[in-house]
């Protein structure tokens, strides 16, 4: 094989640089982190609407004023029994209003009510029984549920805790740990029978020290018995070029406790690429101009199949001509 001619070097020159400018050309910006975006649907009062309707309100019945209002109906009992409490809807408007009741959740399932289907009159408080039955096979802990109050075009959910009697167990895990540019992923499961609020630290450690050592701090929500949760933890330092262990540690009231790790490695792909090739294309023109030099300095004769200048030129021949004479047919002398 014979080695590229100047003009087809320089153009493997050319074409490698461009390359190479191409793809810096083409590496996505860093991306913004995020930061937690998770909420626990627990504490959202309002399914629909930032502020709610106006003219009429759903909220555990008790208390004078709405400053002293409930935030949520909180129960307890021992498997197989039977809890009661009430449900104050007020309408605020110059129309009667008629809402739906309806549980959700785990512990909204074991409501009932006294009435399914309400109407207030206007400028009217009525306040529904409730009765939540706790199963007997219910197990020892905390469970959540709510109470939706709907009049068809908004619904107002109250948030229910009951605790059931016996044994608690508070278990917490933390799994799925991920690193993703300047965002640090993972999920947090719910392995007990108890109500938790978890608190969470976090450390990063690279080749030449520690790149992130972030306190316990407590997290916001609350966390029920078999939920999972995924969230997010930003890292807007996150380091261009390092490799990188991540560990959390997450804790909550009772003894839960656990620990989880991910590594990974950063490295600028676009600056990398382009010099990658840039070095490619230099190694190959040392390798061909050090391939000729030694076929230089050799002496090496020319390969099989050449011709020389004298063997492309044309010969002429010259013979001597030769002139017929009679033919003369030999035969046996008489």
């Amino acid at each position: 094989m014979s080695p590229p001619t100047p003009r087809l070097r320089r153009a493997l020159l050319v074409l490698t640089t461009a390359l190479a400018a191409l793809l810096c050309a083409l590496a996505p910006l860093p991306a913004a982190a995020d930061g937690p975006a998770d909420t626990d649907p627990a504490d959202t009062a309002r399914a629909a609407g930032d502020g709610g309707p106006a003219d009429w309100t759903a909220r555990p019945a008790g208390g004078g004023a709405d400053r002293d209002a409930r935030p949520y109906v909180y129960l307890e009992g021992t498997p197989g029994t039977a809890l009661q409490d009430r449900l104050a809807v007020t309408n605020s408007g110059r129309a009667p209003l008629t809402v739906r009741l309806r549980g959700d959740g785990r512990a909204g399932a074991w409501i009932g009510f006294a009435a399914d289907t309400v109407t207030v009159p206007a400028r009217t408080r009525a306040e529904v029984p409730l009765a939540l039955t706790v199963p007997p096979d219910a197990v020892p802990g905390d469970a959540s549920g709510e109470v939706v109050a709907d009049d068809g075009d908004e619904e107002i959910r109250v948030p229910v805790r009951v605790r059931i009697g016996g044994p608690t167990l508070a278990a917490l895990t933390v799994e799925d740990v991920e690193i993703s540019g300047g965002t640090i992923r993972y999920a947090l499961v719910n392995r007990g029978n108890a109500m938790l609020e978890p608190r969470l630290a976090v450390r990063a450690d690279g080749m030449f020290g520690t790149l992130l050592d972030r306190p316990e701090r407590p997290l916001p929500l609350e966390l029920a018995p078999g939920r999972r949760v995924e969230r997010t933890e930003p890292w807007p330092d996150a380091p261009a070029l390092d490799a990188v262990t991540v560990r959390l540690r997450v804790t909550a009231p009772g003894g839960a406790r656990d620990e989880a790790e991910a590594s990974a490695t950063y490295l600028p792909v676009a600056p990398a690429v382009g010099g990658g090739l840039l070095v490619l294309g230099g190694l190959a023109l040392l390798g061909s101009g050090a391939y000729r030099r030694r076929r230089t300095r050799r002496g090496d004769p020319e390969p099989p199949g050449a011709e020389s200048a004298d063997d492309r030129q044309p010969t002429t021949e010259t013979r001597p001509l030769v002139k017929a004479g009679p033919l003369v047919k030999a035969g046996a002398e008489s």
